[in-house]
């Protein structure tokens, strides 16, 4: 009986952080087990790095488990193995608080089901990772115990659920139409129903509109690290799934394109109605998710440019959420101010402000692409711009809340993840585009990158001097209440000063309330009534 053949590092990367969850379930390492996480990444950035030739496969493990390391896989997995890595140093405050042992199982459940989606090749392995890294960081979220935490957990794991249905049924479609579990047969066989169910399923993951709801909810509530690697790396297992199994052109293409360009443009909006710093980084995410969405419909060069584009981003908005963390401890003026000018960096290069690795990043994605599409993508800069503007103001009014202890070391991290951010593009900018070194410093490439940020720029003090109205996180969630009763509030009160020229909303009474539907949804026989109900529809799709 052969247990693996091929390769060991890729299964070592996934069967790793595994051990040590076990490993943080022992009563002598459960006090400290958050030391434990900076090391969970280790064996997956090894394999980023030195790579690996050929297919890894475990016959016996699920339906044959089935590894391998491709480049849009492989710079998705060194992005979110630094991350992890980095955010696991930025937990080490959190060691020997209440549930931190908890905590530390979790994150690496999580962590080792975000690197099985970028090596999976099989469907059965791909989903049971996408599971793990969609029902595992429920605990991330509401790890604080807060009000807000559990009204966030609530929300995502009812929606994350509906995904895994939706995600499964796809798979089981695909599967059963391309008559094997390969993903790359499944994806050249893949019918319309089965690509409508996986773009439900992978888009809820991946933030995209109008299945982003969760995401504005949990990166208030979560702590600080866990925010950075749910918006870095984890939106990225939808990605990574939409660029596995859609077809570049096909029938779906231009829904995830109108869904990704009102993503990229509406989040935006809606963030500059955010009172929350992280609330505000968390649609800049789901704009930037949509723009990554636009692309992968749209093919070709740009398509295939997507996993660049998501490093970096990866990278860039892992560092603005650290800077909350840090800015929450910094009391000196001096120390605010080289959180804010870190901030600016990041988030400059975000924004796509010239030689900076978002620059490079968003000329790779544009070769070839349709001059609609170009010219759409360099005005959603103006708005990423005055989205992260605003993020920094909200940032610079954050009142300390901490010791200052270790600030030096804490400011360092999000330091390191703004630094790849600027470079790493810049080093691998050659192996994904093809282009001349000297591409990005071309007059007209300087000139397309510099116009969308100096015109956010010019804005940026009017969003210092108007009042705007402030909106709780959740947009789409907010159909459900409507203007009233004095004092509510959502998201952590202790990452904000009170709110000026807040619109106070109230929630409604009677059966369409949130508490009567979240209710009515917990009962298990009102439960059941629907899975009974779902049972003749996937009936219907398996024989149709």
């Amino acid at each position: 009986m052969t247990l693996v053949d091929g390769p060991l590092l890729p299964l070592a990367a996934l069967v790793w952080p595994l051990l040590l969850t076990g490993l943080s379930a022992l009563p002598p390492v459960r006090r400290h087990a958050v030391r434990l996480l900076p090391l969970a990444p280790l064996p997956g950035l090894w394999l980023a790095l030195a790579g690996a030739e050929g297919v890894t496969t475990a016959p016996d493990l699920l339906l044959g488990v089935t590894l391998a390391l491709q480049p849009d896989g492989r710079v998705l997995l060194g992005m979110a193995a630094v991350l992890w890595c980095i955010a696991g140093l930025a937990a080490q405050p959190m060691a020997g608080r209440p549930n931190a042992a908890l905590f530390a199982g979790f994150w690496c459940l999580t962590l080792a089901g975000n690197l099985g989606v970028f090596l999976a090749r099989d469907v059965a392995t791909f989903y049971v990772a996408f599971a793990a890294v969609s029902l595992t960081s429920w605990f991330l979220i509401v790890h604080d115990r807060t009000p807000e935490a559990f009204r966030a957990g609530r929300v995502y794991i009812i929606i994350a659920i509906l995904g895994e249905v939706a995600l499964l049924l796809g798979l089981i479609l695909g599967a059963q139409r391309a008559g094997g579990i390969a993903i790359a047969d499944v994806a050249a066989t893949i019918g319309s129903p089965a690509a409508g169910l996986l773009v439900i399923g992978l888009g809820i993951k991946a933030g995209l509109v109008p299945l982003h709801v969760w995401l504005p909810l949990a990166h208030p509530a979560a702590p600080v690290p866990g925010s950075a690697v749910l918006s870095g790396a984890i939106v990225k297992a939808g990605l990574m799934g939409l660029l596995l199994f859609l077809p570049p052109a096909g029938a779906l293409g231009p829904l995830l394109t109108g869904l990704g360009l009102a993503g990229a443009f509406g989040a935006a909006l809606w963030g500059l109605t955010q009172a929350n710093s992280k609330a505000v980084l968390a649609y800049s995410t789901v704009s930037q998710m949509g723009l990554m969405g636009m692309l992968v419909a749209a093919g070709g060069a740009a398509r295939e440019a997507v996993p660049y584009f998501a490093m970096h981003h990866g990278f860039a908005k892992g560092a603005l959420f650290l800077l909350v963390g840090v800015m929450l401890i910094s009391r000196a003026r001096w120390q605010r101010a080289l959180c804010l000018a870190v901030g600016a960096v990041a988030a400059a290069s975000v924004a796509g402000a010239p030689l900076t690795g978002g620059a490079l990043a968003k000329a790779a994605v544009k070769q070839e692409l349709e001059p609609w599409a170009s010219t759409l993508l360099s005005l959603s800069s103006v708005f990423t711009g005055l989205v992260l503007i605003w993020f920094l103001i909200r940032l610079a009014r954050l009142k300390p809340s901490g010791t200052g202890r270790g600030w030096a070391a804490r400011l360092s991290l999000p330091g390191l993840l703004a630094a790849l951010a600027l470079l790493a593009p810049w080093a691998l900018w050659q192996d994904w585009t093809g282009l001349e070194p000297g591409y990005p410093a071309r007059l007209e490439t300087l000139r397309d990158a510099l116009w969308p940020v100096a015109i956010a720029a010019v804005l940026a003090p009017f969003l210092a001097r108007w009042p705007l109205p402030t909106r709780p996180p959740g947009d789409l969630l907010l159909c459900l209440v409507r203007p009233g009763r004095p004092g509510w509030r959502a998201g952590p009160a202790r990452l904000l000063p009170p709110a000026k020229n807040a619109r106070q909303v109230r929630l409604p009474a009677g059966p369409l309330a949130p508490s009567a539907l979240e209710a009515a949804l917990s009962r298990w026989g009102n439960a059941g009534s629907v899975l009974l109900l779902l049972i003749p529809l996937i009936f219907a799709l398996l024989v149709g």
